[in-house]
């Protein structure tokens, strides 16, 4: 495939070099920001750093009129950049890389970064692919392929991979390894062979902050990452995997990484299973779930306090959430329906990577 563009040993070197930088990034006293954009059940969150840079994971859905890629530039405007340096593709499912001709037209872009070939047959990641490979070709847009335990070419914070095409880190994070205690006794599930457990799955480090999004990575994936040691290690913000469906979040690892919030990018009709809630909501060290929508699956039962949900029952108005935090740990987390911001200050004891 001519067009795939892997990185020359030039760029790998600046890769590095940057990569290593990104550590420790200059800009730590200025805001990490992160916006969690609503693509009705798909995915697309934008991280924008102090040092200028952005990165995209996801692109939504495409049709329905350009709305997931207009939403999107609308949050890049909002974050005062001029175009997307990366776009992260998780998977070739069209709810995450539907979205990618429409936002082309709207928004300049560096680079895709994914995770390889299409290795699943059915007509949804088919025709996602198909389109991906398009659009590339047509504006002639650099790809990267992304590996277990790469370090991404983002200047500001370090995205370090840990999971690609059915792939996981071999040996823990920085600051991880633990025995997991949650491992006894946890349910198991069969491997997935769709394309969601070849999901392109990062954990991002600002300063003393730590973020995990793992696109729709599945259960049998996740158990393999946390158990009976916890590759990941843990973390302040989980971006719940697989839109708060139960094919992913597993107890052993949403236990394990003790998140202090989730944000979870759902749709009314689509994600938000009342285990998966349940499950997060009773995690330990949790203080937030934040949710793009009133689950209906969910119900009043199960979702989380209103204040906390971006859209509620019956609106489509395309409310967002966003994050932006300090390299000593602390956050905001703003709701854009209700204009209220919560937050949190720097955990005790944590530690900057």
């Amino acid at each position: 495939m001519r067009w795939l563009r892997w990185v020359s040993l030039v760029g790998l070197v600046s890769w590095l070099s940057m990569a290593c930088w990104a550590q420790n990034p200059k800009g730590v006293g200025g805001k990490l920001k992160v916006y969690f954009v609503d693509v009705e059940g798909g995915q697309s969150t934008l991280f924008v750093t102090p040092a200028g840079q952005s990165l995209l994971i996801d692109t939504g859905w495409g049709e329905n009129e350009g709305r997931d890629a207009e939403r999107i530039a609308a949050a890049v405007k909002d974050a005062g950049v001029k175009k997307i340096d990366y776009v992260l593709i998780t998977h070739f499912h069209e709810d995450h890389v539907g979205g990618v001709t429409q936002l082309l037209e709207r928004v300049p872009v560096g680079a895709f970064i994914d995770h390889g070939l299409n290795r699943e047959e059915e007509p949804a990641a088919n025709r996602g692919y198909a389109a991906y490979e398009k659009a590339i070709a047509a504006n002639k847009v650099k790809r990267i392929q992304a590996k277990p335990g790469d370090v991404l070419p983002i200047v500001g914070m370090k995205a370090v991979v840990v999971s690609a095409d059915g792939n996981l880190i071999q040996k823990p994070l920085e600051g991880a390894g633990a025995a997991n205690p949650f491992c006894k006794g946890a349910e198991s599930k069969p491997a997935d062979m769709t394309e969601n457990a070849r999901s392109l799955g990062i954990k991002i480090t600002f300063g003393k902050l730590q973020l995990l999004d793992l696109g729709d990575l599945t259960w049998d994936k996740e158990m393999e990452l946390v158990c009976p040691a916890n590759r990941l290690g843990k973390l302040d913000v989980y971006i719940v995997s697989h839109h708060g469906w139960d094919h992913s979040s597993s107890p052993a690892m949403v236990d394990a990484i003790g998140a202090r919030i989730a944000v979870m990018d759902n749709g009314a009709k689509k994600g938000g299973s009342p285990s998966v809630l349940d499950t997060i909501a009773a995690a330990p060290g949790l203080e937030t779930m934040w949710q793009l929508h009133f689950s209906e699956e969910g119900g009043e039962e199960h979702n989380t306090a209103e204040e906390y949900i971006a859209n509620l029952e019956g609106q489509e108005k395309g409310n967002y959430l966003e994050l932006i935090g300090a390299g000593d740990g602390s956050f905001d987390v703003l709701n854009s329906r209700t204009g209220d911001t919560k937050h949190y200050a720097a955990a005790a004891g944590s530690v900057a990577h």
